[in-house]
């Protein structure tokens, strides 16, 4: 052996530096845990506890960084020159979508009679989403996609079964002939984006009554490697949704020519395509000339997606932070231990909080809403209200949040290997899909003023807390008196105020005293500066960090 490998030329030895995070319990989350028990969903305990340990394991750690690493690929043609249109994953992304489809993170509660399927899928992504962001698209498309399908009775029948189905099977076959199907959307085009009323893309109606051909683009069309897909396109009645299989009933390809793959910021896992369609064989979703309300269904359950996924960074990166300054020493002590990270830590605890608590507190709404337990419809009007305000504000913060979780770690949160860069590209997406900051300020006022009881149910659920604090009744003053003058210049500043009015309201009613009082000082008396860590002096740090972090604090 030389003196090298036997060690005699080593220049130091390796200190201070924190172990491996993995494996750990990504469901050790108080406000989580409390929040399925509160929405209905507490027989789901232990499964999600099984799944957080599961997703916590150096294992599903692995395979979350590999699918990002090792992107996806696209395979136009096969080697003799056919066109096959096909997108090559590295094998954890399909350990990861294998678990995910059959822990029910998909459409599987749509099939579930038992209350609070709902929440528990929602509960389920708040953990396993601590693996790998990516593969939460065609997971969060194919829940979605079922109530757009029931629109369309007789294609629900058929494909509903199989979206809703526990089984992830990644080959491109005829679609009755799989074991369980994934699907996707396809609405935004080059020359519109959001406003899709501008798009171009022509539906033909062929002999066979609902069939049609499409001709145009898409622009972006994620985990394009679905079995089908809900796109909208302009037919004779006007702007339509239709169903568009990969693969026809014959087994022959459909026309879906993916012309090349985004090259994004982040959420590198997940392919996102520019497919074009000519003579693609679609079938229609519901009436001529209502795609946008046929489809606006699928929205309301991805903009809550979205606001999961957005909470799960803010967790998964908290759980990072507090791991690293436990471990960690500088200037004498750890870092744990120093007042002022005390007070960063305690600052994004107490915003990650706020954010999971609104998660589920949705997610709760829709699964009473599509369930039906909603006799007179206040929690429909709440949930139509809320998730926009959930989705615009939400992810609005996961930016920001990111970025001071990852500087928890020094240098070492800027470097790759740390996991953190991952998480800090990912955030911005969350803002952007499923329409950006200013459609979902915009789609707030549009419910105002156009949908009735939309405000009467935001109110009624602030009234619950109503005396409780005194900072929040001053609170609900103020936003009674911002909607007398709304303005779509002034819809920002509204949809904020509601979102911190409506965070506060559910952290009085269901957080400790700690979190509640901290987080009504500092969000809505004004006593708060304008970076995190920025808490008023009487916050009870101690005890934030002592819920919020595995293990204490």
């Amino acid at each position: 052996m030389t003196q090298e490998l036997s060690g005699q030329y080593a220049t130091h030895d390796v200190t201070n530096q924190p172990p491996p995070l993995s494996p750990y319990d990504a469901s050790e989350d108080a406000a989580l845990l409390e929040g399925v028990r509160r929405e209905g969903a507490g027989w789901a305990e232990e499964d999600i506890r099984r799944l957080g340990m599961r997703a916590g394991s150096a294992q599903a750690q692995e395979w979350g960084e590999q699918a990002n690493r090792h992107e996806p690929e696209l395979r136009t043609h096969d080697r003799y020159g056919h066109r096959v249109d096909e997108v090559e994953f590295h094998p954890s992304w399909h350990h990861l979508m294998r678990v995910a489809v059959a822990e029910g993170l998909a459409a599987a509660p749509w099939a579930d009679e038992r209350p609070g399927a709902h929440v528990a899928r929602t509960a389920g992504g708040l953990v396993w989403g601590h693996t790998e962001a990516g593969h939460g698209c065609p997971t969060s498309m194919t829940y979605a996609a079922v109530p757009v399908l029931r629109r369309q009775p007789e294609l629900a029948k058929v494909y509903e079964p199989l979206l809703t189905s526990r089984e992830y099977d990644p080959e491109l076959r005829v679609p009755t002939e799989k074991r369980g199907l994934l699907a996707g959307m396809g609405m935004t085009e080059k020359q519109g984006g959001s406003d899709v009323r501008t798009n171009t893309t022509t539906a033909t109606p062929t002999a066979e009554p609902g069939v049609y051909t499409l001709r145009g683009h898409k622009w972006f069309t994620s985990a394009p490697m679905c079995d089908v897909f809900l796109v909208l396109a302009q037919a004779p009645g006007g702007l339509s949704c239709f169903l568009v299989p990969r693969i026809l009933p014959d087994g022959s390809r459909n026309a879906f020519r993916i012309q090349r793959l985004k090259d994004k910021l982040g959420n590198r896992s997940n392919a996102s395509s520019e497919p074009e369609f000519d003579g693609t064989v679609a079938w229609l979703v519901g009436p001529e000339g209502r795609g946008v309300k046929t489809i606006i269904e699928m929205v309301n359950c991805t903009r809550l997606d979205c606001v999961m996924s957005s909470a799960t960074l803010m967790r998964k990166t908290l759980v990072e932070a507090g791991h690293h300054v436990r471990y960690r020493s500088a200037f004498g002590a750890r870092l744990i231990d120093q007042p002022l990270m005390r007070h960063v830590l305690a600052d994004l605890a107490l915003e990650s909080e706020a954010a999971t608590t609104l998660t589920l507190r949705l997610a709760g709404a829709a699964d009473r809403a599509v369930r039906g337990d909603d006799v007179d419809g206040a929690e429909a009007a709440f949930r139509r209200i809320a998730t926009a305000v959930g989705k615009y504000w939400v992810t609005k913060r996961g930016p920001a949040f990111t970025a001071e979780a990852l500087e928890c770690l020094g240098g070492n949160g800027y470097v790759e290997e740390s996991g953190m860069p991952r998480h800090y590209r990912e955030a911005p997406l969350l803002s952007i899909w499923e329409g950006s900051g200013n459609v979902n300020a915009l789609d707030v006022l549009r419910a105002l003023s156009r949908e009735p009881g939309t405000a009467e149910a935001l109110f009624a659920e602030l009234a619950l807390a109503q005396g409780a604090d005194a900072r929040l009744d001053a609170a609900v003053t103020r936003l009674k008196g911002l909607l007398t003058t709304a303005s779509e210049a002034g819809a920002r500043r509204l949809v904020e105020q509601m979102a911190l009015t409506l965070q506060a309201s559910l952290l009085v009613r269901h957080a400790p005293t700690a979190i509640a009082d901290a987080f009504c000082a500092s969000r809505l008396d004004g006593d708060w500066g304008h970076a995190f860590g920025t808490l008023p002096d009487a916050a009870d740090v101690d005890t934030i960090l002592g819920r919020a972090l595995p293990g204490g604090a």
